[in-house]
């Protein structure tokens, strides 16, 4: 058999095209998505050389993110899902015309600074509704496109795809800013979500699986129960929610770069970059070699490793900002090497943690609840990230910006040792769901 041959049978849910029509739609929705991220904190540092700015963009994200998904995933549930995602592309279409908008090279000269910071929050805050819907949608399709027996491969390349994309658009954003400034690299995530729309219409209708309309707070109720008698799934949510929210390091990458490490707009680049290509790299990994053994006892350690690259990188500062190396005036200090190395090591990690917990909620989750659970998911995981950054923002306001990432680092690290003995199951989890309960 040829290695391709060899590396299909592998990986069998490459074999199927509407999935691969949907790791296409992940990738090109993420790179726009961490694309706008990466431009949009770097523009309002820029605009207000404000830490806690920088918290409240998480904050504008969180609010709707939260709010909405009580209600989003009982939608996701009995609606048809390549519907409802093309009009969360068409909104996300509509909200980057807004930011081009406020990116306009004289916009400064018809609204003042303070009101363009207003408008932005309020665009981060609208995204953050649609990210309530897309997100379980996008899961609940996912779990159509392959059969049961391939959800942990159909995992590992479906956050592959969203992990590439993460790579490449903080990357992107960051080089784009350096080389066309604020407003051409807005356009750009126009054009790339213009592909995304594309990707879609690839992929068939799907199958409704909840067809009975019950009372809406009675649906609800029914995907919180479920995640909170079902102690696998709500120890690895909780675990990964809290590392996340007290991890928040990449938060304040734009203090870093201009405070810290004097970098620049192509080094805040690449370490907004570096955890994405970690998590590529372990992703990779993941693909020759599957979690097949002790997948609870993994996800503890990779979470606590990531808090400990965290610790690190806090200090990184410390390890030296004269360059040693200058490459098209950017230049590399052991500052830098250090806080690439350990961002890219944390993505690494995390991206254990996600393919773990990916493939707990595809096997563990019924088909007729999976945009409630995906819902909840959202709520724990996805809005965790937005309260990281506003967590990170407070704090380092507070006591100072390196003492405020290796305050976070720390708590993570006591995350973990709080969920080995809160939750015993976690340590001896079947990733293969033998022993679900439907």
């Amino acid at each position: 058999m040829s290695p391709l041959g060899k590396f299909l049978q592998r990986n069998q849910a490459l074999q199927y095209p509407h999935f691969r029509y949907h790791m296409l739609l992940r990738f090109t929705v993420i790179l726009s998505l961490f694309m706008q991220n990466t431009i949009i904190s770097y523009y309002v540092y820029k605009l207000t050389h404000d830490k806690l700015a920088l918290g409240m963009l998480g904050l504008m994200e969180v609010i709707p993110a939260i709010g909405v998904s009580f209600f989003s995933g009982h939608f996701v549930d009995i609606s048809e899902k390549k519907s409802l995602l093309a009009r969360c592309l068409i909104g996300y279409l509509l909200l980057s015309a807004f930011f081009v908008g406020l990116a306009w090279p004289n916009i400064q000269q018809h609204i003042a600074v303070s009101q363009i910071v207003w408008l932005i929050y309020f665009g981060i805050f609208v995204g953050g509704a649609l990210r309530a819907f897309l997100s379980p949608a996008s899961f609940a399709m996912m779990g159509m496109l392959v059969p049961r027996e391939l959800y942990p491969n159909a995992t590992t390349w479906s956050s592959a795809s969203w992990q590439t994309g993460a790579v490449v658009g903080p990357f992107i954003g960051g080089f784009m800013i350096a080389i066309s400034g604020f407003w051409v690299s807005i356009i750009s995530i126009v054009l790339i979500q213009v592909i995304s729309l594309l990707a879609l219409l690839r992929i068939p209708k799907q199958a409704i699986h909840k067809k009975d309309k019950e009372p809406i707070f009675k649906s609800l109720s029914e995907g919180i129960r479920f995640v909170f008698k079902t102690e696998i799934i709500l120890a690895a949510l909780s675990l990964d929610m809290f590392a996340v929210l007290f991890g928040g390091a990449v938060a304040l990458l734009p203090v870093y770069a201009d405070d810290i490490l004097k970098v620049g707009e192509i080094g805040y680049g690449w370490m907004r970059a570096a955890p994405g290509i970690g998590s590529v790299i372990g992703l990779v990994i993941l693909s020759f070699m599957p979690l097949k053994t002790n997948p609870g006892i993994k996800l503890m350690l990779s979470i606590a490793g990531f808090g400990i690259t965290t610790i690190i990188f806090g200090y990184c500062g410390y390890f030296g900002t004269t360059n040693i190396i200058s490459i098209l005036d950017f230049g590399i200090s052991w500052g830098f090497i250090v806080a690439f190395l350990m961002l890219l090591l944390g993505g690494l990690l995390d991206a254990i943690s996600v393919v773990i917990r990916g493939t707990i909620l595809q096997v563990y989750t019924p088909d007729a609840m999976r945009g409630r659970v995906a819902a909840v998911n959202t709520m724990f995981i996805s809005s965790s990230n937005e309260l990281g950054a506003m967590e990170s923002g407070v704090t380092a306001k507070w006591m100072g910006t390196i003492p405020a990432v290796v305050f976070g680092g720390c708590m993570t690290i006591v995350v973990v040792a709080v969920t080995w003995f809160a939750a015993p199951a976690l340590r001896t989890l079947n990733i293969h769901g033998d022993d679900k309960k439907e």
